[in-house]
C-alpha cells in the first residue's frame, strides 16, 4: 500500500503539493545561479517543478518550456528567477497559465508588480525559497540561506525523515 505523502507548508498558502514553474533564462540554469538552486530546492521538498526559459530545450534530463502559456492549466504558482526589469509581464503571463499565485524572489518584486497581482486577483508571496530548506550542521551556519530564513517554515527533503 503506498503511504499518503506528507504536504508541508511554505508561506503564504503556498505548499509542497501545488505545482511550480521556475521562470528564467538560459543563463540562470545553465550557470547554476538562482534559478537552478530554486528548482534544484523545489524538486527536492517534492515539489512538481517545470522549467521554464525561452532559450532553452532541455535541461538535465527535464524538458524546458519556452513561455508559461506552454503550461497552461498545469501550475499553481509561477517563480520567477530574474531581474525585476526583465519580468514586466509576468502577471499578464501567470493570468494566462491559469496560476494564482507569484513566488517573487528576493529583491525582484516591485510595488507596481505587486499592485498588477492584487488587479488580477493572483497572490503575491515575497522571500527566497532556499529559506524553506534545512541545512545540515554545523555548516549551516556559513550559508546566508540559513540565516535569512532563521525563523520560517523549514521543510524536509524528500529522502528525509521528518
Amino acid at each position: 500500500m503506498k503511504e499518503a505523502k506528507t504536504i508541508y507548508a511554505f508561506s503564504g498558502s503556498l505548499d509542497t503539493s501545488m505545482r511550480y514553474a521556475v521562470y528564467a533564462s538560459s543563463d540562470r540554469f545553465l550557470k547554476h545561479k538562482h534559478a537552478w538552486k530554486a528548482a534544484h530546492c523545489l524538486k527536492y521538498f517534492g515539489c512538481r517543478v517545470y522549467l521554464v526559459a525561452p532559450d532553452l530545450k532541455t535541461f538535465e534530463g527535464s524538458k524546458v518550456y519556452p513561455d508559461l502559456s506552454a503550461l497552461q492549466g498545469r501550475v499553481d504558482v509561477v517563480v520567477p528567477c530574474l531581474r525585476a526589469e526583465l519580468i514586466q509581464d509576468i502577471v499578464r503571463k501567470t493570468v494566462e497559465c491559469g496560476a494564482k499565485a507569484i513566488w517573487f524572489q528576493e529583491q525582484n518584486w516591485t510595488p507596481e508588480l505587486d499592485a498588477a497581482c492584487v488587479e488580477n486577483e493572483i497572490e503575491v508571496v515575497r522571500g527566497c525559497v532556499l529559506k524553506h530548506k534545512i541545512y545540515p550542521r554545523p555548516f549551516a551556519y556559513l550559508n546566508p540561506c540559513y540565516w535569512h530564513g532563521w525563523k520560517v517554515n523549514k521543510v524536509p527533503g524528500k529522502y528525509q525523515r521528518s
